[in-house]
C-alpha cells in the first residue's frame, strides 16, 4: 500500500516519541521517519535515522532523508525530543549543558521547522507541526532555568511561524503542545536531582509513588487525536489535559 501520510518524529527511540512511532506504524498508509541518537529497528513503513539533535550540521546534511518528497496527503513533523538539562541554580550550571539544552530544545526544532516549511511549502495537503512543549514554559521553578526558557522559546517560535503562514495563506497548522507529566526517562532524571538544586523534588517524586504519571501510550493517543482533528483546535498553544 502506498503511504499517503508522512510523519517525522524526533526522540523516537523511547518515551513519548517511541509510543507515537509505534502507534503510527500500525497503519500502512503512514510512512514514519524516526530520529534518535540510538539505533532503531527498521520496519516496512518505518525508517530510523541515528542523529544527534545537538549536532546542527548533521541535521542539515540529512534533510533529504528526514523530509521525503512524497506525494503525500498529509505531512507532519513532531518535534518531540527534549532534554531537562543540568538541574542546578544559576552560577552552578555546567556551561556545556547551557549550550546543549538550547541546541536540543530550541535550535534543532527551529532548523527542522524551517526545513519542513521550505520542503512542503507547495504541498497541496495537510501540513502540520507539533512541537512538544511543557507547562514549565510559563512557570518559575528553581533548577530549571534552561528547560523553562527553552520551552518558552519553542512556544513563541511556534506562534510566530503560524502567524507567518497565515499572512501568506501557506496552509501550515502549528501547535506547541504541553503533554502533561509522563512516565519517561526525563522524569527519572528529575527525581534524581538534589533538593538543594530543585526545591520541588519531593513533589515530583510523589508523582511516581502515587501513580500520578501518565503513560507515554495514553499521551500519544491524545497527540494523535489532535492531529486527526486539528481543524477543531484553532489555538497554537494546546495542553493534552484539556482534551
Amino acid at each position: 500500500m502506498q503511504a499517503t501520510h508522512c510523519y517525522i518524529v524526533t526522540g523516537a527511540s523511547k518515551g513519548l516519541g517511541k509510543a507515537l512511532a509505534d502507534r503510527l506504524i500500525q497503519h500502512p498508509k503512514n510512512r514514519v521517519i524516526g530520529i534518535a541518537r540510538s539505533f532503531m529497528e527498521p520496519k516496512p513503513n518505518f525508517t530510523g535515522l541515528e542523529l544527534d539533535l545537538a549536532d546542527s550540521e548533521a541535521l542539515l546534511k540529512n534533510t533529504a532523508g528526514i523530509f521525503p518528497e512524497g506525494p503525500f496527503d498529509r505531512v507532519c513533523l513532531i518535534n518531540n525530543a527534549g532534554w531537562i538539562g543540568d538541574i542546578a541554580h544559576n552560577g552552578y550550571i555546567d556551561p556545556d549543558a547551557i549550550r546543549q539544552i538550547y541546541l536540543v530544545n530550541v535550535i534543532a526544532p527551529a532548523l527542522l521547522m524551517n526545513e519542513f516549511m521550505k520542503q512542503y511549502d507547495r504541498l497541496d495537503g495537510e501540513k502540520l507541526i507539533i512541537n512538544i512543549s511543557s507547562g514549565a514554559a510559563s512557570k518559575v521553578m528553581d533548577g530549571w532555568s534552561g528547560y523553562s526558557a527553552s520551552k518558552a522559546a519553542l512556544n513563541q517560535m511556534t506562534a510566530v511561524a503560524q502567524h507567518e503562514s497565515d499572512l501568506k495563506n501557506r496552509g501550515f497548522s502549528l501547535y506547541a503542545l504541553s503533554p502533561g507529566i509522563i512516565d519517561t526517562p526525563m522524569q527519572e532524571a528529575i527525581r534524581s536531582a538534589s533538593k538543594d538544586s530543585f526545591t520541588n523534588l519531593e513533589k515530583f517524586q510523589s508523582f511516581k509513588t502515587e501513580g500520578s504519571l501518565d503513560s507515554p501510550e495514553s499521551v500519544a493517543d491524545k497527540v494523535l487525536h489532535l492531529i486527526a482533528h486539528f481543524r477543531d483546535f484553532p489555538e497554537v498553544l494546546q495542553d493534552v489535559r484539556k482534551f
